[in-house]
């Protein structure tokens, strides 16, 4: 009976990979009005995209409650008020008492439609998004529950969680969920989500880890088959990874740039494949060296987004999102003072690079939320209405990257996608910071837990 189910899964599998093929889908010729890359750079209308944003994760799940929906509008609202022009969240979920997806194949239509009302509002705010098709953790399900899944359908050699990104059966499951996503019909808008330029990217997966193979190979090897069955799909949204940034064997002498660990990604292998069409990376020193001094937390991150911006300018040749950081309230001798001048800082880093020409387009806060959202709270969240002093940090960065983009319309900068003419590629992100000032970052990240540290092979 096992090898049965195993059959007709496969089976299932092969038909999700042939309906690929059969979905129409007309890419048009201009694809007018979607974010595009150029070189380095975003570009939207042919004109030079830059951005501030925000990641707000937990939108479609809230949407899926009628008595609290309403907090997806305001949040967005206030964003808008704010110049925050993208947002992070994911489209998945396999968690909890309403997920998205009960089983392979089988969704709960109600947070479908939720899912509606969120890139509905966010058309309507002129916020464009960035979704998220699976999570690495157990949160909202996640790589353990595709896992689960195959295991309890008797799927043989299951053997762990790495098995995600190996196995046939549940490689199948997850090129169903995204042709589910890309070819969805929105009940609100009437537009199938792989034609509506609302959507800026699709993410392939939450910060991927791999505890199996620290050489970045087996994820590399995953991110390149699902990359091109997404583009096959969908040709006109843009494509990224969701990688922190984590090196791995293609270079190894970059290796000695990671926190002490590794994590089984190779952020510039797979960020040079060409169906891949910006990279990520994700800034947390206080959880990665959790323990060390101040003074060695400033010198990674100094490292970390510097060395990331010399990548995607000489190597990569593609633009760069810093798509999560931020600052929790759980920190020893936190204050909102604080927080201000920790943002204004990473923001400071942000536009100054954007201004030397190629590479990075904006950065993401880790979190906005909305009032009354205290069952959410994780330390990092930020409700504008409330946090009034944050809110003017982050609408001046709005301003001045917008104003960046018409100055470089107007004037064209001289060290575009040139670093030889850049002054610096190493930012001085933390370089400020008091001394003395523990961060101690709490909450739903994940520090070294599927981690080997550098220099150990297996």
């Amino acid at each position: 009976m096992a090898t049965l189910v195993v059959l007709v899964l496969l089976l299932a599998g092969v038909a999700c990979e042939a309906s690929r093929v059969s979905v129409p889908h007309k890419h048009g010729r201009s694809g007018a009005g979607f974010i595009r890359t150029r070189h380095s750079e975003f570009v939207l209308h042919g004109s030079p995209f830059f951005f501030n944003g925000f990641n707000s994760y937990w939108m479609m799940r809230v949407a899926a409650d009628p008595t609290q929906r309403n907090k997806v509008s305001d949040v967005f609202r206030e964003a808008a008020a704010a110049g925050l022009t993208v947002c992070r969240t994911w489209a998945f979920d396999e968690g909890g008492d309403t997920p998205l997806q009960v089983t392979p194949g089988v969704y709960n239509e109600k947070v479908f439609q939720a899912l509606d009302l969120v890139i509905s509002e966010a058309r309507r705010y002129k916020i464009r998004l960035i979704l998220s098709l699976v999570n690495n953790f157990k949160d909202y399900g996640g790589r353990p529950r595709y896992v689960e899944w195959a295991r309890k359908a008797g799927v043989p050699n299951i053997n762990g969680d790495d098995d995600f990104y190996t196995n046939p059966v549940i490689k199948g499951y997850y090129k169903n969920h995204v042709m589910r996503v890309l070819t969805r019909v929105n009940t609100i808008t009437k537009r199938m989500y792989r034609d509506d330029p609302t959507i800026m990217a699709w993410e392939l997966i939450n910060e991927p880890r791999c505890q199996s193979d620290y050489s970045g190979n087996t994820v590399h090897e995953w991110v390149a088959e699902m990359a091109s069955y997404v583009k096959g799909l969908d040709g006109r949204h843009l494509l990224e990874i969701g990688m922190e940034g984590f090196y791995g064997d293609s270079m190894p002498e970059k290796k000695k740039n990671n926190p002490g660990y590794e994590v089984g990604t190779d952020f510039i292998k797979s960020n040079l494949l060409k169906q891949i069409d910006f990279a990520t990376i994700h800034a947390y020193p206080d959880i990665w060296l959790s323990g060390q001094s101040d003074g060695s937390q400033e010198a990674f991150a100094e490292r970390w987004v510097g060395n990331h911006y010399a990548d995607a300018r000489e190597i990569l040749k593609k633009p760069l999102v810093l798509a999560e950081f931020g600052k929790s309230s759980k920190d020893p001798g936190y204050s909102e003072g604080e927080r201000d001048e920790y943002l204004n800082r990473v923001y400071g880093e942000i536009y100054a690079m954007a201004r030397r020409g190629g590479s990075i387009g904006g950065g993401l806060v880790w979190q906005l939320m909305a009032q009354g959202m205290e069952s959410y709270y994780d330390g990092y969240e930020i409700v504008l209405p409330r946090d009034v002093s944050t809110g003017g940090v982050i609408n001046r960065q709005s301003h001045l990257m917008s104003a960046l983009a018409h100055t470089l319309l107007a004037t064209p900068r001289r060290d575009h996608g040139d670093p030889s003419t850049s002054t610096s590629s190493t930012p001085a992100l933390w370089r400020h910071r008091r001394h003395g000032h523990k961060q101690r970052r709490r909450g739903r990240k994940h520090g070294p837990r599927s981690a080997r540290p550098s220099g150990v092979h297996l």
